[in-house]
């Protein structure tokens, strides 16, 4: 997620540079055929061109919209996961044996605290396990991915070992789902506790309905990640958008003709160009960029630019945690830190 209030300068001029490369290129040789080759057929009207520009604009703020709405949504559940896992830690260190400050009921407030600082770095670590990114990436995001790659806390073990004892880390590990068993853990520990007489049934119940929102909170993030975004509307914008910046340079020559035709000699067409490539250039440029927003944020649980950033609440929910347990302040982690302007 980008943390700066502006979008870098530079970003944006590298964001912006392929489009209005291949915008260059292209309306140089649709002009240049024109105005100098003698094709007058390449001109075409702008008005209806405009109207189509008008309807792509519609449609692709539409996709816009609808990938925000993942993006947010995102957001919002690992917002509940923070208030979740903090409430957790407060039943534990209010519900689990109050009072008794004997090394036993200190271990067990501390198991269940940490199984769940277990879990939510095993639920981010299974969200990021695929990503779209390492399909075909593009280069920029390939060079940031290599560049970061020692920030994004991906090693399985080094993330959830600390939390889990040896035995409990081999058999989770081996599941298929790895978050959903942690959970299960915390259930099963509960009612060892319940059975001893430990736990009375009251709290138990209040966290095993805890427990079940946990779940729910998992089950939305897994609905985001494995439902994409629906192709119908990612890759018809991306057409729609692509033709209309194709038809672009066209139009203008329709709109620059009287100029072109009424010039005496080619010097005096070729200073036409500039006005050309300068309006399709930036026509070209806000319509792909448009288009490229609405691709970069459909899904919020990858590592683009636009991600939720799972490590950095994670990281702050351990912190919460661990002082629920009166650890030292030398002993936590530090807080997750931008790098580059991003935080992930």
């Amino acid at each position: 997620m980008l943390k700066t209030r502006r979008f870098p300068i530079r970003g944006a001029i590298l964001f912006a540079l392929p489009s209005l490369t291949l915008a260059f290129i292209w309306t140089s040789i649709v002009f240049s055929l024109y105005a100098f080759a003698g094709l007058e057929f390449l001109r075409i009207p702008f008005q209806p061109l405009s109207t189509m520009g008008i309807a792509v604009a519609f449609y692709v703020g539409f996709k816009n919209n609808a990938s925000y709405d993942r993006f947010w949504e995102g957001r919002k559940i690992w917002g509940g996961i923070v208030n979740s896992s903090r409430t957790w830690g407060t039943m534990v260190v209010s519900y689990i044996r109050p009072g008794d400050d004997s090394e036993e009921a200190r271990e067990l407030r501390r198991v269940l605290i940490y199984r769940q600082i277990a879990w939510i770095n095993a639920l981010r670590l299974q969200l990021r396990k695929s990503s779209r990114f390492f399909d075909k990436p593009a280069r920029g995001t390939k060079r940031r991915l290599e560049r970061h790659a020692e920030h994004m806390r991906n090693d399985w073990d080094k993330e959830i070992a600390p939390f889990l004892s040896p035995e409990e880390m081999t058999e989770l590990s081996a599941r298929l789902n790895t978050a959903t068993h942690i959970v299960t853990r915390q259930g099963t520990h509960l009612a060892d506790e319940l059975t001893s007489q430990k736990l009375d049934l009251f709290h138990q119940i209040a966290m095993m309905d805890l427990l079940e929102e946990l779940y729910t909170l998992q089950g939305k993030c897994e609905r985001i990640k494995n439902t994409p975004f629906p192709r119908q509307y990612a890759e018809y914008s991306r057409i729609f958008t692509r033709v209309f910046v194709i038809l672009v340079p066209f139009g203008l020559l329709d709109v620059f003709s009287e100029y072109v035709d009424a010039a005496t000699s080619a010097a005096d067409q070729a200073v036409f160009i500039v006005p050309v490539l300068a309006s399709s250039m930036l026509i070209s440029w806000v319509f792909a960029t448009m288009e490229a927003i609405g691709d970069a944020s459909e899904d919020p649980f990858e590592r683009s630019m636009n991600d939720v950033p799972m490590n950095a609440l994670c990281r702050t929910i351990e912190r919460d945690l661990r002082q629920m347990l009166n650890e030292p302040d030398e002993n936590l982690p530090p807080s997750e830190q931008p790098i580059d302007s991003l935080l992930y």
